[in-house]
């Protein structure tokens, strides 16, 4: 991200307050379309869109996707539809539904009434009507596709005419007379064999493709795993509809990782650091509200053991020992299964096996914590002492509860189609440390019973 200083941010502002087109013009031409939308963000809405206006209309495009959501909303919401038409039409079609997604419905309409190429208007209203969650919503239109029975000087013909309107080539892809994809035209191949009577006779059968209902994390898993910069979309008979570029996985890719990590960190929904505080507080409090429902669930279970406390007051020592073990081994076995959930390592098939293994590693995680303090234990209260015993006991089997219970709860999670990510949050902790305490307090107030403050 480039940070502008403060000397050049007041000298953009001057220009704008003096009304300077010429300057303004000057410094924006200097800027590549990423840096510009980073300008924006220090400016406020009024001297943002002065600099905007400036913009050719590619230029303008190029910007306004640029943007943040919530800058990009701020100046679609003060853009006449004409303007934003005139945008789009310099836009792929895949940015170009994301431009038209964010406005009303009714706004929606007018725009794409007022484009200027009634087929790529065609093309947004088709992507329009897929899920923006699968590779149908992901895509483009914007591609090369030559016939399987061209011959190479017929193709080369073709492909030149339809490079015209791309920006960028990825891949030449082929097609039959059904617009069946059939395979990929590599450049060497058409370096090489200049005179060969059909494309079919070189081109590379078939190419690693999606379906347009495809979920994004599996177009994101394939295009890691055939180390692709695009690949072709088909639709439910193998016909080719569209092409999804590495630039727009990366960018899915990033989103995910920022509504897991939130989620993970007890937020409820997307916020930013520029956003309102109504904003952040209504995402934090949730969870913060659900935590003080554990916190006060923990203090009756407490309660109700208030007379083990009087009795062998050592007890009390170990309850953050207890709760925090428990929160740490949950939340570490969920956040492994997460991980394989959403690299593919791991499928729900085999979550059986999964729950077996961490059962295993729990096991041995426990046998050593427990150990350990059991001697630190008999080293500072003594190896008579019923807490000696008690929280050692109780860390063995929080540290096997744990373990188990986050790597369940994701795994069920994903079953139901609800993001796993949940289960590596607050909920895990507070659940852990909630079941921590019942099973600390169980087991300690059954030595108490049987055997008083010694054994």
């Amino acid at each position: 991200m480039k940070e502008y200083s403060p000397e050049y941010l007041e000298q953009i502002r001057s220009i704008i307050e003096q009304g300077d087109i010429a300057s303004a013009r000057r410094e924006l031409d200097s800027l590549h379309p990423a840096d510009i939308a980073e300008l924006y963000q220090d400016l406020d809405l009024e001297q943002a869109e002065f600099l905007y206006k400036l913009l050719d209309e590619e230029t303008a495009a190029d910007v306004l996707m640029e943007l943040d959501e919530d800058d990009r909303k701020k100046l679609l919401d003060n853009m006449p539809n004409e303007v934003i038409a005139k945008q789009i039409d310099h836009m792929d079609t895949d940015d170009a539904v994301d431009i038209i997604q964010e406005l009303d419905k009714e706004d929606q309409e007018e725009v794409l009434s007022q484009l200027d190429d009634v087929e790529q208007a065609g093309d947004i209203i088709d992507l329009l009507k897929y899920d923006e969650d699968t590779a149908g919503g992901l895509m483009g239109t914007e591609m090369i596709v030559v016939n399987e029975n061209w011959s190479m000087p017929e193709c080369i013909k073709e492909m030149r005419r339809q490079a015209e309107e791309l920006d960028e080539i990825y891949y030449v892809f082929v097609v039959d007379n059904d617009e069946r994809l059939r395979g990929v035209l590599p450049l060497k191949k058409m370096l090489t064999h200049p005179s060969v009577s059909k494309i079919k006779h070189v081109m590379e059968e078939d190419p690693a493709s999606v379906k347009t209902d495809t979920p994004i994390d599996e177009v994101a898993q394939d295009f890691e795993k055939y180390d692709l910069v695009a690949m072709p979309v088909v639709d439910s008979i193998g016909r080719l509809v569209g092409q999804i570029t590495v630039d727009d996985v990366m960018d899915e890719v990033r989103e995910s990782q920022e509504r897991d990590y939130q989620l993970a960190s007890g937020l409820s929904s997307d916020v930013e650091t520029d956003d309102s505080w109504f904003a952040q507080a209504k995402a934090r409090l949730p969870w913060l509200l659900i935590g003080i429902g554990g916190g006060i669930c923990n203090s009756v279970i407490l309660g109700n053991f208030e007379q083990g406390f009087a009795t062998n007051p050592a007890m009390a020592l170990f309850i953050p020992l207890i709760g925090g073990t428990g929160g740490n081994v949950g939340i570490q076995s969920s956040a492994i299964v997460v991980q394989g959930l959403a690299n593919g390592s791991l499928e729900i098939s085999r979550a059986s096996r999964q729950i077996l293994k961490e059962i295993g590693v729990g096991l041995l995680n426990a046998c050593i914590i427990a150990s350990l303090v059991f001697f630190y234990n008999c080293i500072t209260l003594g190896a008579t002492q019923v807490t000696t015993l008690a929280v050692s006991l109780s860390l063995f089997a929080v540290v096997i509860f744990a373990s188990v219970f986050g790597t369940f709860v994701p795994l069920t999670l994903e079953r139901f189609k609800i993001d796993p990510a949940l289960a590596t949050g607050p909920f895990i902790s507070i659940t852990n440390d909630i079941i921590g305490m019942v099973i600390y307090m169980s087991i300690s107030s059954w030595f108490l019973v049987r055997f008083g403050e010694f054994l």
